[in-house]
């Protein structure tokens, strides 16, 4: 039996963690945060428990449907026929349907059968590889035309990745449009699940499974470093104290990686810190009576700086209609720094310039979260600059959600990383035949 350290209990570090427990290892998972989930945890929101950030599950998500299956909480499961919006030319209009698209005001015929075509293509292409080098931005215009791209991408291109919008991968935009566009109960409908509880039914229903199999969760433990000597992992440093491990994966975002594991060459943590990421502050609210008709509200108007609004509750019914506002930032832009009042101000006006009938008094509470590195930024050929898994250290293993390319963040690519995490550690484990780990000076 090895002991191995998994760093990080988001969803990819728990899956890693119960994969290895299966595999019969021994393993111990550090959080710095005094509770599991990452951006999947909830929290009491005025009497209603909910997650910091939206999550949804697609028809395809087959590793997160297993897991359900496999923890025997399938049954709390449930899938809805969701809808599209969009608030465009002040007035919220239907959209992710042919016959929205043929409705749409905003593009001549020419344009609506370039991008209905386009969209059709990209649901049937199944290889990627050939976009990988491509821009998508270009990948798009080629498609749709100026007209089009102007109109529906730029708006939302700009407001989630600034100056980044003319430097991201064909491939990984690609994706984000298959995993939904194909998530259909019909040609005309969207459908989308989701978990009676949330991601907190899933996230315990984890923890009782890893603790049943002996594994050990250490809560508001943050690993400050990885111990290693002749080039190999020894174990672990948390505060003052240091634990000794045969090995060790990192799920955590990359940019925490150079300082956790200074044994590592320079070269490699130039590359970790060579990856970018956008941050995100999520206005949540509860209002007394649904804003729209729509899960999701596309938002394309000068006056509102964010792309769009989720209304989770025409997913996951709950007493009171419930709002995710997020605002998409880089890390160093000038406005992340800002406090959550501004935010929260920003979003009551944006509601009203939507929905100008709604007043202060449909909001029942709101509340600001941020998270630093929501989302990494995927460039073309995006695979060639991502260091290798398995690091120049001997037994360390380290990935974060930059290494579901060219899918998207979601909980299922956690699952499906984490397995994999777990494999392939076992496998070099089982080709080294050295003793486990020594006490740590």
């Amino acid at each position: 039996m090895s002991s191995i350290a998994v760093i990080g209990a988001g969803p990819m570090g728990l899956s890693t963690a119960l994969e290895l427990l299966k595999q019969g290892h021994s393993v111990d998972l550090y959080e710095a945060d005094s509770r599991v989930g990452g951006m999947t945890a909830s929290f009491d929101f005025d009497g209603t428990r909910i997650e910091r950030f939206y999550h949804f599950i697609c028809t395809g998500d087959a590793p997160y449907l297993n897991s359900l299956r496999e923890l025997n909480i399938e049954d709390k499961l449930h899938w809805v026929n969701t809808s599209m919006g969009y608030f465009h030319q002040s007035e919220i209009k239907e959209w992710g349907n042919p016959l929205a698209l043929l409705k749409f005001k905003g593009l001549g015929i020419v344009a609506k059968i370039r991008y209905g075509l386009h969209v059709f293509l990209s649901m049937k292409r199944k290889n990627w590889r050939k976009l990988e080098p491509r821009d998508a931005v270009s990948w798009l215009k080629s498609w749709v035309g100026e007209e089009t791209y102007r109109e529906l991408w730029r708006p939302l291109f700009d407001l989630k990745f600034y100056h980044y919008t003319d430097n991201l991968s064909a491939a990984w935009i690609w994706a984000r449009m298959r995993r939904l566009g194909t998530s259909r109960s019909s040609l005309m409908t969207e459908k989308l699940g989701y978990l009676e509880g949330g991601s907190d039914t899933w996230l315990e229903a984890m923890v009782n499974e890893i603790k049943r199999l002996g594994g050990h969760i250490h809560l508001s433990c943050r690993v400050d470093e990885i111990l290693s000597a002749d080039n190999t992992v020894q174990g672990v440093r948390c505060g003052d104290r240091k634990i000794p491990h045969h090995a060790a994966i990192s799920t955590v975002p990359l940019p925490f990686v150079s300082q956790m594991i200074p044994s590592l060459p320079a070269t490699t943590r130039r590359a970790y810190e060579a990856i970018n990421n956008i941050a995100v502050v999520c206005v949540l609210v509860k209002l007394k009576r649904s804003f729209s008709p729509h899960f999701w509200l596309n938002v394309s108007d000068e006056r509102i700086s964010i792309p769009g609004l989720i209304e989770y509750s025409n997913l996951n019914p709950m007493e009171a209609s419930i709002v995710y506002v997020p605002f998409y930032l880089p890390g160093d832009h000038p406005d992340y720094q800002r406090e959550d009042a501004w935010f929260t101000e920003r979003t009551r006006d944006y509601l009203r310039k939507i929905r100008p009938d709604f007043n202060a008094e449909d909001i029942l509470t709101i509340r600001a979260g941020r998270y630093r590195y929501a989302q990494p930024i995927c460039p073309p050929d995006f695979l060639d600059s991502l260091p290798p898994i398995e690091t120049p250290v001997s037994r360390l293993l380290v990935a974060d959600t930059s290494y579901y390319y060219p899918e998207d963040r979601s909980i299922s690519e956690s699952v499906k990383l984490g397995t994999t995490l777990a494999q392939l550690l076992t496998n070099n484990l089982e080709r080294d035949n050295s003793p486990g780990p020594k006490p740590v000076s």
